[in-house]
C-alpha cells in the first residue's frame, strides 16, 4: 500500500505537440501533494500521465521516466490497465455509473478486471470502501438504489469509494471539489486528510485555500504562452510555496496577481 512517485525529466506529447516539458519531481508515499497553476499550464496533463490516463487520447506519448516505488510504469511490457489499478483517478465531475446501484458502483473495478468475489467478500469490500469514503452511514440502507440518486458531494465520495475498493497505492484527484458546494467540499477535504494515512494522494486544484489546507507539498506549474509547453516552476513544502516562494512567478500566482 502507498507508493512513492518519481518523475525524471518527463515530457508529455500529444502527437508532435509538447504539452509538458522536463518535469522532475519526487512525491513521498502517504502524503498529499497539490498541483497548482493557471489553466492550460499542464498540471492536469501531468497528473493524467501518472497513471497513463492521457494515453487514451490518440497520439499521446511520453519520454523520460516515471517511477512508482522505483518501477518505471512506462517500461517495456508494462500494462497500462494494471498501472491504473495501482494508481486510481477521481475526476472533476462525479461520475458514478448511472445505471448501477451504489453497491455495484463500488464493485465496478472488480467487475472490470474480471475478479470474482463471493457475496460475503463483496459485502466486505462495499462496507470497507464506503466507510473509507465516509459515506457508509449515509447510504447503508439504500445500497441497491442507483448511485445517480445521491447528492453531488455524495456522488464524489462514492467515486472515491469506487477508487479505493481495488486497494490502489496512489489516488489522483483532478479538481475533485470544483463541482461541489462548500459543505461537500469540506467533507471531501476532511476525507483527503484521512486517506493520506494509507495512500499517496496527488490533487490538482485551482483553489489556493484548498491547496494550503489539504497538502503538505505543492508544485506550481506555469506556461510561457499559448502553444508553449507547461513546466514545473517550483516544488516545495506548501507553507514555503505560499509564504516564501523562491520564484517571482510563483509569488505572483499565489498572491492572486495573475492567472
Amino acid at each position: 500500500m502507498s507508493k512513492s512517485i518519481e518523475a525524471k525529466d518527463l515530457n508529455v506529447y500529444y502527437g508532435d505537440f509538447l504539452a509538458v516539458e522536463g518535469v522532475s519531481i519526487e512525491i513521498a508515499s502517504r502524503s498529499v501533494t497539490a498541483f497548482i497553476g493557471p489553466s492550460g499550464c499542464g498540471k492536469t496533463t501531468f497528473l493524467r500521465s501518472l497513471n497513463r490516463m492521457h494515453e487514451v487520447l490518440p497520439g499521446a506519448t511520453v519520454s523520460g521516466k516515471l517511477l512508482l516505488d522505483g518501477d518505471d510504469i512506462y517500461g517495456p511490457g508494462v500494462d497500462p490497465v494494471t498501472v491504473r489499478t495501482m494508481v486510481g483517478m477521481v475526476f472533476q465531475r462525479p461520475n458514478p455509473f448511472p445505471t448501477m446501484s451504489i453497491r455495484d458502483n463500488v464493485l465496478a473495478g472488480y467487475r472490470l478486471n474480471g475478479t470474482r468475489l463471493s457475496r460475503a467478500e463483496a459485502d466486505d469490500v462495499v462496507e470497507r470502501s464506503l466507510r473509507g469514503a465516509n459515506l457508509f452511514n449515509e447510504v447503508k440502507d439504500r445500497l441497491d438504489k442507483p448511485g445517480s440518486g445521491l447528492s453531488g458531494g455524495q456522488q464524489q465520495r462514492l467515486c472515491i469509494a469506487r477508487t479505493i475498493a481495488v486497494k490502489p497505492d496512489v489516488i489522483l484527484m483532478d479538481e475533485p471539489c470544483s463541482a461541489l458546494d462548500p459543505i461537500s467540499t469540506l467533507a471531501v477535504e476532511d476525507l483527503i486528510a484521512e486517506l493520506k494515512e494509507e495512500y499517496t494522494v496527488v490533487i490538482v486544484t485551482h483553489n489556493m485555500q484548498q491547496a494550503a489546507r489539504v497538502s503538505e507539498r505543492t508544485a506550481f506549474f506555469n506556461i510561457a504562452g499559448t502553444g508553449k509547453p507547461g513546466k514545473l516552476i517550483e516544488y516545495d513544502d506548501t507553507s514555503t510555496i505560499f509564504n516564501n516562494p523562491k520564484e517571482k512567478s510563483t509569488e505572483d500566482y499565489v498572491s492572486g496577481r495573475f492567472g
